[in-house]
């Protein structure tokens, strides 16, 4: 598909309310590295999280070491590495709230998160990997209708204070903190520095301040708020109380000769959720804020499988890879974690596996 087509089916699936980011950018080189070391005997499931602390340490949300059935097994691990990459601990073993692993994250007061999809539910542990916070709550096991979530359209009213399939947590500077919730409620939630729920804002659809799978979520330093509409193929960006600023979108074709490492190639002439277009937003990571340097924000496709650079106000500057099996390559990147501005940590899906990667962006 050449551009102007690409352009018009997305002008046609996304409607006309939304804010084109440049459809043109550098190719930022880069090279890959493996940054764990794992303990002997054992590997990784699908990387659904990364996240760094101040000290450079590498936190880890994986969907291995399953337990159960072959179908609707746990599948949650929180793993700790130090900054060379060596394997400390594991946090929370057993924890009642693993289920399916979705985002980790690390909040500025050094406490790591977790968002799981399957439980429903966002964990707080403390540096010690103590329980602080739980919020949401699973299902009763004990429960004769216990099953797996409906996914009905459209959605059933959201309850405050519950969640139905999480995906991720950002933190304001007054310490509030904002939560994807995520597949099936299409909201974010705010919750209060000492734990109080405070509001959300959001429903499933497609017009402003409406999503189709809020998949990530981030603050920049002014206190703006991101969401990942990836259903949507958009990024919204909003207030700390809710009210729209603006949307940034991705329209760089994808090669001709791209690879689609799981399932067929997705056709955005033929319509369709957009989850699998180029350039819906699968991940958000903002940089740290630096002084005298401007915060970035990085995200990521699943197809044709890249990484993308844009300035805050979506402006593209550069994208990166491609999706592959090898070194350097991706599949399903889930979350970015990005300590400064030319160094990432991506966790995949697809080649269950964490890539350290060096950015060389020309001058």
């Amino acid at each position: 598909m050449n551009q102007k087509r690409w352009l018009l089916a997305a002008a046609l699936t996304l409607g006309p309310a939304l804010a084109l980011a440049a459809t043109e950018a550098p190719e930022i080189p880069y090279k890959a590295a493996n940054p764990l070391k794992m303990p002997a005997g054992q590997h990784l499931g699908e990387v659904s999280g990364v996240a760094l602390d101040k000290a450079g340490h590498i936190y880890v949300f994986q969907r291995g070491n399953t337990t159960g059935p072959a179908y609707g097994a746990a599948a949650s691990q929180l793993l700790e590495f130090d900054q060379n990459g060596k394997f400390m601990r594991e946090i929370g073993a057993h924890l009642y709230a693993w289920s399916f692993a979705h985002d980790v994250r690390v909040d500025p007061q050094g406490n790591i998160w977790a968002a799981d999809k399957g439980s429903d539910m966002v964990i707080k542990f403390n540096q010690a990997g103590e329980v602080v916070w739980t919020i949401g709550r699973k299902p009763e096991a004990s429960d004769e209708n216990a099953h797996p979530l409906e996914h009905p359209k459209p959605p059933l009213p959201a309850v405050d204070g519950s969640f139905r399939q999480v995906t991720d947590m950002a933190w304001d500077s007054k310490g509030n903190t904002f939560i994807s919730d995520g597949y099936i409620n299409s909201r974010v939630a705010k919750i209060g520095p000492d734990g109080r729920w405070l509001k959300s804002w959001g429903s499933f659809g497609s017009e402003t301040g409406q999503f189709n799978t809020l998949h990530a979520i981030a603050v920049d330093a002014q206190d703006n708020v991101y969401v990942a509409d990836r259903g949507n193929r958009r990024i919204q960006v909003f207030d700390t109380e809710g009210k729209y600023l603006r949307s940034i979108t991705i329209d760089l074709p994808a090669p001709p000769d791209a690879q689609q490492l799981y399932g067929n190639k997705p056709n955005p002439e033929a319509g369709g959720v957009a989850t699998m277009f180029p350039g819906a937003p699968w991940t958000l990571c903002i940089t740290p804020k630096v002084a005298g340097r401007e915060q970035v924000l990085y995200t990521s496709d699943a197809f044709p499988g890249r990484i993308y650079k844009l300035s805050l106000d979506g402006k593209l500057l550069g994208y990166l890879g491609k999706s592959g099996r090898n070194a350097g390559q991706f599949g399903w990147v889930h979350e970015i974690a990005c300590p400064d501005e030319n160094t990432l940590y991506v966790g995949e899906l697809l080649n269950w596996r964490v890539q350290k990667l060096t950015l060389s962006p020309k001058k």
